[in-house]
């Protein structure tokens, strides 16, 4: 007699779907955010200017906050494009040559070490934000043309992206991916959003050069970096393990380097390598999302746009399935102090978990996005009610004695790097002016925000 099928549970650990959901406000709009958006700037120039007046680069890069003022933490050095991308952003936004000429300064000054910096995988986050913004101001038009200063930031994305596209490990299956500051065997689901630096090299016309002269496309490493995160890094409730949940990403993938194959999930920055980290969740719904829409530009439809949408769909879906309903999620979905936690919105001063806004901030651009493209109310409502919740307090941060644009960001909960409720994050105050600046732009009908040229 055959044996019986036994039923499939998912531990607690791995979704917490059935306590938590996003509450969509159907009534929001762009428009309707306008005043939330000016007041963010508004407050955003302040602690710009704060930051200015009491950073050194000796310090090396600010992080988060620490009683209010920003600290650098040292572990690697993926944050100083996000200090100056933001002033670069505030000039966009508001069009205060000010800040124009912190960020244009700044990236001269302090950037070119990470244009060539080999031991990471960060190029996406630190050059795009800085080279790649000027660029893409003047290409709007929004900066005066100048041919030399325009050469400068292309051979500075340029040589950004063959670097990071030379950090590359192989798999078995013929695909391969830019290896995490751990070491080859790692495939970190934040480097979906460094791809963006082997775009733009690919679209200014370069190659990484390697061995024998050999040309390697930049386009063809970005894209198979992308399928193996989705592959790897992203679960479709498909049957992979006793864990599989649709949409539930890990943050890191370990590959045996002898012979490429996958060995298991992992997280550096979750709770464990079976339970979702949301900032790392809400890299891969932006970078997803994003590489869709550069997709979408090719002459022809590229192969891998159905699995990148398959990717994008299922971890936004999951993001709005697993998160409070105000749209700021918890640190870890899997975190244990969320055992029998009610579908409260959470008091991020008071909760049983530490609240991410910074996994909200990207995550939210990621809603937008796929929103958007897809011409679906439920993400885009998604993503402006996250907004909704984010630009206000207790989120925005008002006291003009704190650095800190956004409240209640986490970096690394399990080295217990997060001090206290109230803290800042440079990733998270920089996603937050950025996807505020994106809705701004659909509010004003302004050009269409994108990373690309």
């Amino acid at each position: 007699m055959a044996r019986p099928r036994r039923p499939k549970v998912f531990c607690v650990w791995a979704t917490l779907s059935w306590q938590f959901m996003i509450q969509l406000r159907a009534d929001l709009t762009p428009s309707s955010l306008l005043s939330k958006l000016h007041r963010l700037f508004e407050l955003s120039a302040a602690k710009i200017r704060s930051i200015e007046d009491t950073w050194s680069p000796a310090n090396g890069s600010p992080v988060c906050t620490v009683d209010g003022r920003y600290a650098s933490r040292g572990w690697t050095e993926w944050t100083q494009g996000f200090q100056f991308g933001s002033a670069i952003l505030q000039f966009d936004a508001t069009g205060d040559a000010a800040f124009l000429e912190i960020g244009r300064e700044r990236t001269i000054a302090v950037m070119a070490p990470h244009v060539t910096h080999i031991g990471v995988h960060d190029h996406g986050f630190n050059n795009v934000s800085t080279y790649g913004n000027l660029l893409r101001l003047m290409n709007e038009g929004r900066i005066p043309e100048n041919a030399w200063e325009r050469h400068f930031y292309e051979l500075a994305l340029k040589a950004s992206g063959a670097v990071q596209a030379a950090r590359w490990s192989t798999t078995s299956d013929g695909l391969g991916y830019i290896y995490s500051f751990n070491g080859p065997h790692s495939l970190f689901v934040d480097t979906i959003r460094t791809v963006r630096a082997l775009i733009v090299g690919h679209q200014l016309g370069h190659p990484l050069m390697g061995e024998n002269d050999k040309r390697i496309s930049l386009l063809d490493r970005a894209v198979e970096h992308c399928l193996a995160t989705a592959k790897y890094s992203v679960y479709y409730g498909e049957g992979r393990d006793a864990y599989d949940v649709r949409g539930r990403t890990a943050h890191e993938s370990v590959f045996n380097r002898n012979d490429g194959n996958f060995r298991c999930p992992n997280s550096q920055q979750g709770f464990s390598p079976f339970t979702t980290w949301t900032r790392g969740l809400a890299w891969a719904m932006v970078g997803f999302a994003e590489q869709l829409e550069f997709l979408d530009t090719l002459p022809e439809k590229h192969p891998a746009v159905e699995t990148f949408e398959k990717a994008a769909r299922a971890t936004c879906d999951f993001y709005i399935e697993n998160t409070p309903r105000n749209g700021i999620p918890y640190w870890d979905t899997g975190a244990p102090g969320l055992a029998g936690v009610g579908d409260e919105t959470p008091d991020p001063y008071h909760a049983p978990e530490p609240v991410d806004s910074s996994a909200a901030a990207i995550g939210a651009q990621g809603l937008l996005r796929l929103g958007r493209r897809l011409k679906d109310d439920r993400y885009w409502q998604a993503g402006l009610t996250v907004c909704d919740s984010l630009f206000d307090e207790p989120y925005l941060s008002t006291s003009p004695s704190h650095q800190g644009l956004i409240l209640h960001s986490v970096y690394h909960r399990p080295k217990g790097w997060d001090w206290e409720p109230g803290v800042s994050s440079m990733w998270g105050d920089y996603h937050a002016r950025e996807v505020a600046l994106y809705l701004l732009r659909m509010a004003e009908k302004g050009p269409y925000l994108k990373f690309f040229v």
